[in-house]
């Protein structure tokens, strides 16, 4: 009766939408949702015209971890449309003037489904947010059945609830988990009262072995997939009773489809609940997997129940969990965790180039450096330069980023490659090697590995002979665990916009022939504007064409009204200004409610051939727009272009020695070593 009353009450931020919103409200700007009483459901469609649909929750706070489970529905016609009906769920910070994107669905489906999230624990108050796109997918409509928010982690279930925590059953025609308990008898086996009440009327999950037909037949319980990274001791009640060999394994599986056992039972019978504890690990998304399976119909049965979590390893290990970002380097101080071996020679060079209108800078910021091989001092043919990375534990998935550079005239495929070396140094595989690519552009290169043993990265640079030996550029190698794949669905950062899709929170005050335009690959006029963009170096930027203009001509880019936050933020963004014509580049502050927009940074003229970093810190605590002002130069060679617009919270890490510069920068186009 408690534990019934206790559910009745529920926790702030949940709602079952009877006969109110709870507290959640939708934006008017929008939308509307419409609340559905006898339904128990609240939910968005397309009789009005509109793009969507936006509902937030009442200030929250979690101290502790907790799990979101939201139990909603998407129903559209096609699911192979351009632009799919989704759903999005964001969590929106207080000091932070952008959401972080926790989930989004797009799948239909014609019955409810259940996400889980894990909110890690905070002190700051915040918002759930939740998002409904009404795609072109029409007639569409979003249903929002239950939200609830609950202490703990989401791999944790008492199994005492209609939902199950969002565990499934892989659907067998033979075998299955079933929910047990609750003076449920519809197995042949006699089955034990539950853990968690210890009485007839608690649940738990069974599998039994009497509709078993074929010799292993396989039943998997799955956890939902983790969503925030987490390590401990993973604990559990089961009972296993057996007349023939049952086996009973606990699997991880990570996005790739990958299993790795990291628990199985043991032989000795156990008729009453025995405890389990294993220890866990999950840096990236993985699935908890519940595997029974049995050899014969006389198998008997497993009962499983009250899984828990706790960030605590079960076993008094202390070890430091491994932090990706030491792996990775910028080299601008220096090589980081890098280095050379002695036998080589000098493959690879820390170079600088100044900035300058014939060779392009670093990737970084455009005038800092990077890593060169087959320079003039170490280009004979045969040569091999080899740069080792730090070692990396074994049996982790990794995804790992870098840029590099050609310079040469000619065929270049092969001169850049990255070998896996065991740690034994035995053991080496290529996972990657260049092919030819545009020169001069800092292109990003991503490849996936994992590997059982401890590993290390090399980066090979490759001199076949006096023909084939042109110039190999790198720079801002970073390491992230997990697939790659895995890593773009929620890559981008809150507030960071890379116009890979669109102009993200940007528009234009007006569109025509004297506007923003979003491009990949080089512009139209030649000596102007960039090869490829910053980001990957084939994606998008916005850059203004001005063949299409006249001399004087503004074109603003236009952020939406973004919330204001106390204290200091910082703005960094790349720009492109090469062109012999070039004009002037500008970014303003308008707050809410003035006339006047504050200059925050300028430049004036051609400044160089690659894309510089730009930085910016500023203050608003009221709402505010952010516009970039490009004024077309004196001749068509004036294409200017701007990419990577990150917004942070706090102030600038590093600061521009100068914000307001006009003229060319004072120096000799050369290269340092």
């Amino acid at each position: 009766a408690l534990r019934i009353a206790g559910a009745a009450l529920l926790s702030p931020g949940s709602c079952a939408f009877e006969d109110s919103a709870c507290g959640y409200q939708w934006d008017y700007a929008h939308l509307p949702w419409t609340l559905h009483g006898e339904g128990h459901y609240i939910s968005v469609d397309t009789s009005y015209e509109g793009e969507k649909a936006v509902l937030y929750s009442p200030d929250l706070y979690s101290e502790e971890w907790s799990c979101v489970r939201l139990i909603y529905q998407i129903a559209a016609t096609s699911e192979t449309s351009p632009a799919p009906t989704r759903l999005n769920l964001y969590l929106r910070q207080e000091g932070e003037s952008f959401d972080r994107l926790l989930w989004s669905a797009k799948e239909p489906s014609d019955s409810w489904l259940i996400a889980s999230l894990d909110l890690m624990n905070s002190t700051k108050k915040y918002k759930l947010v939740l998002e409904g796109e009404i795609g072109q997918d029409k007639p569409a409509s979003i249903a929002i059945f239950e939200i609830k928010i609950t202490p703990g982690y989401c791999i944790e279930c008492d199994f005492e609830e209609n939902h199950l925590c969002g565990f499934v059953n892989r659907w067998n025609p033979n075998v299955n988990w079933f929910v047990g308990g609750g003076n449920i008898h519809n197995s042949q086996s006699i089955l034990p009262k539950d853990h968690t009440l210890d009485s007839a009327l608690g649940h738990y999950m069974y599998v039994d072995s009497v509709y078993v037909k074929h010799f292993q037949e396989v039943a998997q319980l799955i956890a939902p997939k983790t969503t925030a990274p987490m390590s401990g001791c993973l604990s559990f009640y089961y009972q296993l009773k057996q007349e023939s060999s049952i086996v009973f394994t606990v699997y991880l599986r990570d996005v790739s489809g990958f299993y790795e056992e990291i628990w199985k039972t043991d032989t000795a019978l156990s008729a009453d609940w025995a405890l389990a504890e294993v220890e866990f690990n999950a840096p990236y998304p993985m699935e908890v997997i519940f595997e029974v399976a049995f050899n014969s119909a006389k198998g008997g049965y497993v009962a499983l129940d009250d899984i828990s979590f706790s960030p605590v390893y079960c076993s008094n290990q202390t070890g430091t969990p491994f932090n990706p970002a030491n792996a990775g380097c910028n080299f601008e101080e220096d090589l980081c965790d890098f280095y050379q071996d002695q036998k080589d020679g000098p493959g690879w060079s820390r170079v600088k180039v100044k900035r300058n209108v014939y060779r392009a800078g670093d990737h970084t910021t455009g005038f800092g450096y990077y890593l060169l091989a087959n320079t003039k001092f170490t280009s004979q043919p045969e040569y091999i330069g080899r740069l080792y990375g730090p070692t990396l534990p074994g049996n982790l998935q990794f995804c790992l980023r870098f840029y590099y550079a050609l310079y040469g005239f000619f065929k270049m495929s092969g001169t850049l490659a990255v070998y896996i070396f065991e740690e034994n140094h035995v053991v080496q595989e290529k996972i990657w090697s260049v092919l030819d690519s545009p020169r001069g552009v800092w292109t990003q290169a991503e490849v996936s590995f994992k590997k059982p043993m401890p590993c290390k990265v090399v980066f090979v640079s490759l001199c076949k002979s006096f023909w084939d030996c042109g110039l190999v550029a790198l720079d801002d190698v970073s390491l992230s665990l997990g697939s790659c794949q895995a890593a773009d669905l929620l890559l981008l950062r809150p507030g960071e916009c890379t116009f890979e899709k669109d102009e993200c929170v940007f528009t234009q005050k007006k569109r025509g022939r004297g506007s923003w335009h979003r491009r990949r690959g080089p512009t139209p006029t030649s000596y102007t504007g960039p090869k490829g963009d910053h980001t990957t170096g084939v994606g998008y930027y916005m850059y203004i064409e001005a063949s299409d203009m006249v001399y004087g001509q503004r074109a603003y880019l236009v952020s939406r009204s973004l919330r204001g936050i106390s204290g200091k933020q910082c703005l960094t963004f790349f720009y492109h200004m090469y062109g012999a014509g070039t004009g002037l580049l500008s970014v303003y502050l308008k707050k809410e409610g003035d006339d006047e927009e504050i200059p925050l940074w300028r430049r004036t003229g051609e400044q160089s051939i690659s894309w510089l970093r730009g930085l910016i810190e500023y203050e608003s605590d009221r709402n505010y727009q952010i516009i970039f002002e490009a004024i077309r130069g004196v001749s068509m060679r004036s294409d200017t272009a701007v990419d990577d617009i990150l917004f942070q919270a706090g102030p600038c890490l590093e600061m521009e020695e100068i914000q307001f510069s006009s003229g060319y920068p004072d120096s000799l186009n050369e290269i340092e070593y």
